[in-house]
């Protein structure tokens, strides 16, 4: 099976390398990495650049394309390629707006009766500065469109959510904000496939946004992760997928929107019951990282399965134990980032049991006549590892961080601290 994959990041390693597990897949990614040219060969092609990565998939005609990240989504490259003939998992610009647009995933909630926060809707930033007046806090302050995770400021006082404004105005994706009332409660990542009619559930996860300990500092793209959710029982799954996910695809499919890929619903657990945070189009990053390495079954057929609407004939299957994902970053991060370090201890992290290493901002250079892997963006690697127990994942995870080092490495500590102190309640 000839699998073509959009991506380059830590999530599209983490496809790659379980995708790999079956040994008839000829794997092939686009702009792709360093990591994933040791599992397939790279085309050149921007990752915003829809034209050029079609050319890539009508060269290649692969028997499936998978498509990682969310702004080619965003931009139509699902829509491009099926209008090629070509098998794809990923949502087409129509349906992947339930994230690509806050404003339009708000208004969906609200007209398919999916429990959500109230919100406020705002075109003009001094309107929202006026709204704040009056407002209760805490409150959340979102840009609309697409801003790399760090498009959402929570705010306890007046003072933080006008600074929140100033704070999101240069980026492009805050032209319309919403500010939106603040959900107390355990935050739960839940992820779901379709194939436009059918959804099945993709295993769950506790995301760690903030990037210091104790959840300090801005928020990331994410710092770290673990695999199940311990707040994930049998009854609450039953209860996402027949009161969130569903009626999700469903509403998607009624307004013209048919939905084929991963949904993922940011949900929090509240006094009220379940209410939802968000949807992203794709799978996360880096939970990705911490579910993957627990799914025992063939990715490419269940992707496959997906991208031809047969999704009913799938049941995956799972590793029982779970998964801790520890993100080393660069320093900077989630800022400028410093870039161009050499990392040193990868392959004695991989070699531990139980432990994969994901990369993202790496790539190799030939120093003093040998290539080494060197730092190349913001959030630099994923550290996955399985355990017996949460607290044994945790265990194995930062045994095997502690083995790498470049300079200016920065992660949090407390990754899962929560998670392991909930399983054993």
């Amino acid at each position: 099976m000839k699998i073509l994959l959009i991506g380059s990041g830590g999530r599209e390693h983490a496809l790659a390398w379980r995708l790999k597990q079956n040994p008839a897949v000829e794997l092939f990614s686009a702009p792709g990495s360093s990591a994933l040219a040791k599992l397939g060969q790279i085309r050149p092609a921007a990752i915003g650049d829809v034209a050029a990565l079609t050319a890539v998939a009508e060269d290649l005609r692969p028997d499936l394309t998978v498509i990682g990240p969310e702004l080619p989504l965003s931009l139509g490259l699902a829509d491009a390629l099926r209008s090629k003939g070509l098998a794809v998992f990923g949502p087409s610009a129509a349906a992947a707006e339930i994230e690509c647009s806050k404003i339009f995933a708000k208004d969906f909630m609200v007209r398919h009766n999916l429990p959500t926060a109230s919100y406020a809707v705002f075109y003009d930033h001094q309107e929202a500065r006026q709204y704040l007046k009056h407002s209760s806090y805490p409150a959340v302050v979102k840009a609309d469109g697409l801003a790399g995770g760090k498009g959402v400021i929570i705010c306890g006082q007046h003072r933080q959510a006008l600074a929140a404004i100033d704070a999101l105005a240069p980026i492009p994706a805050a032209e319309r904000l919403i500010i939106e009332e603040y959900l107390a409660g355990d935050e739960i990542s839940f992820f779901a496939l379709a194939d436009g009619r059918t959804a099945i559930p993709f295993g769950s996860a506790q995301d760690h946004k903030a990037v210091h300990d104790y959840d300090r500092g801005p928020n990331t793209g994410g710092m770290g992760a673990c695999s199940p959710s311990p707040l994930v029982t049998p009854a609450l799954e039953k209860t996402i997928m027949d009161e969130i996910i569903r009626p999700a695809i469903e509403g998607l499919a009624i307004e013209g929107r048919p939905y084929c890929g991963l949904l993922y619903a940011g949900l929090v657990r509240t006094l009220n019951g379940l209410k939802i945070l968000e949807f992203n189009a794709r799978f996360g990053d880096p939970e990705t990282q911490a579910v993957l390495p627990r799914f025992k079954g063939d990715l490419a057929e269940v992707m496959m399965a997906a991208a031809q609407g047969r999704l009913e004939q799938v049941s995956p299957t799972w590793d029982p134990r779970p998964a801790v994902c520890v993100v080393m970053s660069a320093e900077g991060y989630p800022g400028p980032s410093r870039q161009g370090d050499a990392i040193a201890g990868l392959e004695q992290a991989a070699a531990r049991p139980d432990v994969e290493i994901f990369e993202a901002g790496v790539t190799r250079e030939v120093r003093q006549g040998a290539e080494i892997p060197v730092t190349s963006g913001g959030r630099v690697l994923a550290v996955s590892a399985l355990g017996d127990n949460m607290p044994d994942a945790v265990q194995k995870a930062y045994e095997a961080v502690s083995l790498i080092s470049f300079e200016g490495a920065h992660y949090r500590r407390d990754i899962a601290a929560k998670a392991a102190k909930q399983a054993m309640r």
